[in-house]
């Protein structure tokens, strides 16, 4: 598996071959947001309080399976 200088170099040199100014800039947007990204965000009290919703009914057990929950969407989405 490749080191992570492996692989930061490996980009470097590919980034200094490209000469298309629109391919650069949309790789500076793409680089820039996903550093941003990495920013811890607050979150907002009804978004907390749903997620404590979340970790009860992991704990009460009130839970579905993957496969149930498709199989509900696919019969929610026929009705439309």
């Amino acid at each position: 598996m490749a080191t992570v200088d492996n692989i930061r170099n490996g980009l470097i040199d590919k980034i200094l071959s490209i000469r298309n100014k629109d391919f650069l800039v949309a790789l500076d947007k793409l680089i820039t947001s996903s550093s941003s990204e990495s920013d811890i965000i607050e979150l907002t009290k009804d978004q907390k309080i749903m997620l404590e919703m979340s970790e009860q009914d992991i704990k009460n057990g009130k839970l579905i399976s993957q496969e149930a929950m498709d199989k509900r969407n696919l019969e929610w989405l026929n009705t439309m």
